[in-house]
């Protein structure tokens, strides 16, 4: 399976696996929020990031931070020093909470899901373990996001 778009957001359990994963593949199975993925399911995630852009926002970020924080000393500390990496070397968009929360999916996704919604398009499309985001985002417009967990059993199928 090849990359998906040449912008690609991804959403905050996402950003976690690809962040634990890079600090070392065995710390996957260790980390209380990456312990339901696979070493394979970073090795999709990072074919299906190889040569795009990273797409963030502040929101996914500071998500993505707290979970990763959930963890012990010193590991925690590398976690966030690898965040810190990942966050200079991708693209960050802002969002406005106050135009996030008029967002009719508000109330049931939240304000990090309801922000992504107005950031993605079909060509800065968002790629996310939440069946309700994926669904509610291609509701609204085509191809705008992929669920990571299809993507997992299409490559698990024969």
């Amino acid at each position: 399976m090849s990359r998906l778009s040449d912008n690609l957001f991804l959403d905050a359990s996402l950003l976690v696996l690809l962040i634990v994963g890079g600090l070392g593949r065995d710390r996957i199975a260790r980390h209380r929020r990456t312990r339901r993925f696979t070493v394979g399911d970073y090795d999709l995630l990072t074919r299906l990031l190889s040569g795009a852009r990273t797409l963030v926002t502040p929101h996914t970020l500071t998500e993505a931070s707290n979970l990763l924080a959930q963890h012990g000393e010193p590991e925690r500390t590398h976690l966030l020093e690898s965040l810190r990496s990942l966050i200079e070397r991708s693209d960050e968009e802002s969002v406005p909470g106050r135009t996030a929360v008029r967002d009719p999916d508000f109330p049931r996704l939240g304000l990090t899901d309801a922000v992504l919604l107005d950031a993605i398009s079909v060509d800065r499309p968002l790629l996310t373990t939440d069946f309700h985001l994926y669904l509610t985002a291609t509701t609204r417009i085509a191809r705008s996001a992929y669920n990571f967990s299809i993507l997992r059993d299409l490559r698990n199928t024969p």
